[in-house]
C-alpha cells in the first residue's frame, strides 16, 4: 500500500547507508551470542537480525523473559507473569517481581581476578586520569551505605545529593539504591532556586553535598549556597559534607 504525499511536502531520498558491521565484529557481538544462545537453549533459530526484529515484537512475553534469562537477571520476589496488561499506555511488565538494581549491578561485575577491572575511570581539571576497581567501588558503596542505615535511612526514604559529576555521586547513588530509597541529584552549577524547589518537592531525609567545585580553571565555593539548602528542607534529619 502506498499512501499518497502530502500537498506542500517534500520527498526525500532514503539516506545512505553509513556503516556495515564486518562479518568478524557482527559474529563476536552481543547481539549474535544472543541469538546463538536461543538456539542452544530455547530451541529458536533466526536466520538474521530482521527475524529477530520480528519475534521479539509477534512474540513479546517470550521475547522478554528470554531476554531477562539471558542476562541472569534474579528477582527478589518472582512476578506473577511476564506481561500483564497488553495495552499501550497500561502495559504492566513482570507485574509482583521486586530486585535490587545495586545487587544486580555488582553481581555481574565478576570475582577474583575480575573485580580489580575499572569500574569507573575519571579525571578533573587538577585530577590526573585515575582508576576506581569494582572490588573498591564495592567497597566504598557499602561503606556509605552502612553510615546512611544508622542514620536512619531505609526503603522508600529519600537522599539528595547536591554533587558535581564525580566518582562520589556514584558511590552515593548506589548506596541509596542499595537500601531501597530514592536518589535524586542536582549539580552545583544549577541555580539554587530549581535545587530548592527540586528537593523540596521530596521531603528528603539526607542531602549530601559538595561545598564546592572547579570549573575552567576557576574555584566556585557553594558552601553559602548549602547552608541556604539546609535551611530551605526542615525534612532533613542529616547532612553529609
Amino acid at each position: 500500500m502506498t499512501l499518497p504525499i502530502e500537498e506542500g511536502a517534500v520527498e526525500r531520498a532514503e539516506g545512505a547507508l553509513l556503516w556495515t558491521p564486518s562479518p568478524a565484529f557482527a559474529r563476536d557481538s552481543r547481539l549474535a551470542a544472543f541469538m546463538t544462545w536461543l538456539r542452544e537453549t530455547r530451541a529458536l533459530d533466526f536466520a538474521d537480525y530482521d527475524a529477530l526484529w520480528r519475534w521479539s515484537v509477534d512474540d513479546l512475553e517470550t521475547f522478554w523473559d528470554a531476554l531477562r534469562a539471558y542476562f541472569d537477571v534474579r528477582f527478589d520476589t518472582p512476578p506473577r507473569t511476564v506481561l500483564e496488561r497488553r495495552v499501550m499506555p497500561g502495559a504492566q511488565w513482570f507485574p509482583g517481581a521486586t530486585l535490587n538494581y545495586v545487587r544486580q549491578v555488582f553481581r555481574h561485575a565478576g570475582t577474583g581476578d575480575a573485580r580489580q577491572r575499572p569500574a569507573i575511570r575519571h579525571a578533573g581539571e587538577a585530577q590526573p586520569l585515575a582508576d576506581i576497581s569494582w572490588d573498591a567501588l564495592e567497597a566504598q558503596v557499602a561503606s556509605l551505605a552502612h553510615a546512611l542505615r544508622g542514620m536512619g535511612v531505609g526503603q522508600g526514604d529519600r537522599v539528595v545529593g547536591y554533587l558535581p559529576n564525580i566518582p562520589a555521586t556514584v558511590v552515593a547513588f548506589l548506596a541509596t539504591a542499595s537500601l531501597g530509597a530514592i536518589w535524586s541529584g542536582c549539580a552545583p552549577d544549577m541555580g539554587q532556586v530549581a535545587v530548592i524547589d527540586r528537593f523540596r518537592q521530596i521531603e528528603p531525609k539526607v542531602l549530601i553535598a559538595i561545598d564546592g567545585y572547579r570549573y575552567g580553571g576557576k574555584a566556585h565555593d557553594r558552601a553559602a549556597v548549602v547552608a541556604d539548602l539546609v535551611a530551605a528542607l526542615p525534612s532533613l534529619t542529616d547532612v553529609v559534607r
